[in-house]
C-alpha cells in the first residue's frame, strides 16, 4: 500500500471521527445530565407538570376553608406531611419553609406558604405540627392528585418533601427530604425573576 493511499485512509478515518465523536458526546450527556457542569436549578423538575384545579382542594381546617381565595396568583412553597403524623424530619421541613418565605425579602408577598396533609387527621390533633404558623396554609388535596403526586415517586412520598407550584396551578418542582432553604430560594429567585405571572 503506497503512502499515499495510508493518507486517504487516515483523512477518511479522521472526518468519520470528527462526525460520529460530537453525536456520541451528546448522547451520554442525554443519558447521564448529572455529568453536566453549571445547572441552573437544585430541585428537580417535575416533567410533566401535574396540573391542579382549585377544585382538588379542601381546606383542612376553619382557617385555610376561609382563606382558600389566597391560593391563585402566587407561587406555593409547598410542605408535603404524606402520613398520619409529622415527624421530626416533617416539622424540619416546614420550619425551613418559614425561614425561605422570610429571606425572600421584597418578593415575599408573591409567594404563600402551604401545607398539603394527605391522611385523615383530626384537625384539633395537627396543630401541633404548625404551632404557632398561623399564617400556613392547610390543604386537603382529593385522591386523585395524591395519586399523581405519589407516581413521580417510585420510592413513595417521603417526609419532608416540598413542591413548587406555579400561580397557574402547576406542580412543577420537587426537593428532597433534607433540602437546603438557600437553594431553593436560589431556584425560586430565579422563577419569580423571569415570571410574568404571580
Amino acid at each position: 500500500m503506497s503512502n499515499q493511499q495510508k493518507r486517504n485512509r487516515l483523512l477518511i478515518l479522521a472526518i468519520f471521527g470528527m462526525s460520529i465523536i460530537p453525536f456520541l458526546i451528546a448522547w451520554v450527556l442525554k443519558e447521564n445530565p448529572e455529568l453536566l457542569e453549571g445547572r441552573t436549578n437544585y430541585g428537580q423538575l417535575i416533567t410533566p407538570v401535574i396540573t391542579t384545579e382549585r377544585s382538588d382542594f379542601a381546606g383542612f381546617d376553619q382557617f385555610t376553608a376561609q382563606n382558600m381565595d389566597q391560593l391563585p396568583g402566587h407561587w406555593l412553597i409547598v410542605n408535603v406531611i404524606p402520613h398520619d403524623d409529622c415527624n421530626e424530619v416533617c416539622q424540619d421541613a416546614m420550619y425551613k419553609t418559614k425561614q425561605l418565605q422570610l429571606m425572600m425579602s421584597k418578593d415575599l408577598i408573591r409567594t404563600r406558604r402551604v401545607v398539603m396533609v394527605f391522611q385523615d387527621v383530626a384537625p384539633e390533633a395537627a396543630t401541633a405540627w404548625w404551632k404557632d404558623d398561623m399564617r400556613l396554609l392547610r390543604l386537603k388535596p382529593n385522591e386523585a392528585l395524591i395519586k399523581k403526586i405519589a407516581a413521580i415517586r417510585q420510592d413513595g412520598v417521603p417526609d419532608g418533601m416540598l413542591l413548587l407550584m406555579d400561580p397557574l396551578g402547576n406542580l412543577m418542582m420537587q426537593y428532597e427530604p433534607g433540602f437546603d432553604p438557600y437553594k431553593v430560594k436560589s431556584d425560586l429567585m430565579h422563577l419569580l425573576k423571569i415570571s410574568q405571572i404571580g
